[in-house]
């Protein structure tokens, strides 16, 4: 294309929208301010992807090098910022399979599994889970019997299970004890209770169900971006709160193995998500092959379905799993424990 003052004026206004875009994404993500949570909701690739079509429409009507160069600045932002760009990194590691997991150096690895089954709204996910074998099952948005018809087909009478507001563990060992945080304010999205193993050894299972993220994306609207702090504030709050009757509860504390999974409502980027980071590893960051985002099901943009656990633990393997019965995919772990 020959350039004219036109296309030059063109070229160099997208260059700087598309310059100003990425500062304003760089200092988003990095900085996460909760004035932005609006902003920071949706992936790092999605403004990436707005960059990259006005910097490449730049050369189009510029022909200038700064363009390009604004291109590959893009794309190495989303590569590093990208909580996706995990797959790249996963692509020779082993993933889980359907069926008992596979021993690791002769010990047999723990199994466990999350899903919201949305209150069966789109039927009993129990076949679907049966596929992979798992030992300890974190299910959100249950009544108790619909937990019990999933542990009654994945375990039989052996199996053991409890349910408290919408929010079970199933497992096919022993459940000794079971938390329920007595505050009506908070009582909705942490459940915990502590698996005895065949051998004896405690695992203290903390199944977590934050506050729904907001949805509204008109970020025109100022009311947009005071819903999304509010609600990040609120999950935040969430988070602290099931962090702080887990650690009073436990008979260990800080000793305890903790497997701690469930629905967060929030992307992994979330700067809540950094009340895990000193004590908990994220399986699929340590292990995780595939696509790993969990919502939508039918087009998963966001990574909200996640499986923590101690340093007791060491993940293997972990992946996202498709469903037909949730409008979320399950995740899937295997943990050694050391």
């Amino acid at each position: 294309m020959r350039t004219t003052p036109w296309s030059r004026r063109a070229g160099w206004t997208l260059v700087g929208l598309s310059l100003a875009l990425h500062l304003l994404t760089v200092y988003a993500f990095a900085r996460q301010p909760a004035g932005l949570a609006a902003f920071t909701v949706m992936p790092i690739w999605v403004w990436g992807g707005i960059g990259l079509v006005l910097s490449c429409t730049a050369f189009y009507f510029l022909r200038a090098p700064l363009s390009l160069v604004l291109t590959g600045v893009w794309a190495l932002t989303v590569l590093l910022g990208a909580d996706e760009a995990r797959i790249i990194a996963g692509m020779a590691r082993d993933e889980p399979r359907p069926g008992t997991p596979r021993e690791v150096d002769g010990i047999r690895p723990i199994r466990v599994l999350t899903l919201n089954v949305a209150l069966f709204r789109f039927g009993n996910p129990a076949e679907d889970i049966a596929r992979w074998k798992p030992d300890i099952v974190l299910i959100q948005e249950a009544s108790t019997p619909q937990l019990k018809l999933i542990s009654e087909r994945l375990y039989g009478p052996q199996g053991d299970y409890r349910n408290f507001a919408r929010n079970g563990v199933a497992t096919r060992w022993k459940i000794t004890r079971e938390v329920r945080n007595p505050d009506p304010r908070f009582s909705y999205f942490n459940h915990n209770v502590t698996v005895e193993l065949p051998d004896g050894r405690l695992i203290e299972v903390a199944n977590i169900h934050l506050s729904s993220a907001a949805t509204d994306l008109r970020l025109w609207d100022p009311d947009c971006w005071t819903t999304h702090r509010r609600h990040r504030e609120e999950r935040g709050i969430e988070l602290s709160v099931a962090l702080s009757v887990l650690e009073q509860t436990t008979a260990f504390p800080g000793e305890q193995a903790v497997i701690l999974a469930g629905d967060f409502n929030a992307p992994p980027t979330d700067p809540t998500q950094s009340l895990l980071r000193r004590d908990f590893d994220d399986a699929f960051v340590v292990a995780g092959t595939g696509w790993g985002n969990t919502y939508q099901r039918r087009i998963p943009i966001f990574r909200l379905d996640r499986i923590h656990a101690t340093r007791h633990f060491t993940p293997v393997r972990c992946r996202a799993v498709t469903t037909r019965r949730s409008d979320h995919r399950m995740v899937v772990a295997d943990l050694l424990f050391k």
